[in-house]
């Protein structure tokens, strides 16, 4: 990661511009991208990670080894920091949980609504030029207090 200290005021629209993405070519590359790990699953998905990511994994899920030593790397600061976000996040979700109010239109007849939860759901974490952490945060937190039963985290 570069550090720049103290950037005169002319170089900050410099600083801060985020790369211009062509987007021409862009939608037949993900039809076809899709296309093919649809039909090639895995192998697909590898070939891709080569092309596009420039790394060769020896498998797609993350062991639990790895989490582990990721864990070990981050700051005390930064681990406090994220339960922080955490808990605002919690709280903020868990304030719009559906309650289901019955009310009795007619006597003998009660209508309510229900909200059931979707049981599996799948999360993507782009990597792109700035990949942010605190979407994993935003996406996760809610589908677990909505109560998804299984939820699946990808990202490149």
């Amino acid at each position: 990661m570069e550090v720049i200290k103290y950037p005169s005021k002319a170089d900050w629209p410099s600083l801060v511009k985020r790369p211009a993405l062509d987007v021409t070519t862009l939608f037949d590359t993900v039809r076809t991208v899709l296309n093919e790990v649809r039909s090639e699953g895995d192998t697909a998905v590898k070939r891709y990670e080569e092309k596009f990511d420039k790394v060769t994994l020896s498998g797609l899920q993350v062991s639990e080894e790895e989490i582990k030593e990721a864990r070990e790397l981050v700051s005390e600061d930064l681990k406090q920091a994220i339960r922080t976000a955490k808990a605002n996040i919690e709280k903020f979700h868990a304030s719009q949980r559906f309650t289901g109010q019955k009310v009795e239109t007619t006597s003998g007849v009660t209508c309510w609504q229900k909200a059931v939860a979707i049981e599996k759901v799948g999360l993507y974490i782009p990597g792109g030029t700035a990949p942010l952490f605190s979407t994993v945060l935003m996406l996760a937190v809610p589908a677990h207090i909505a109560g998804c039963k299984d939820i699946v985290l990808c990202t490149p």
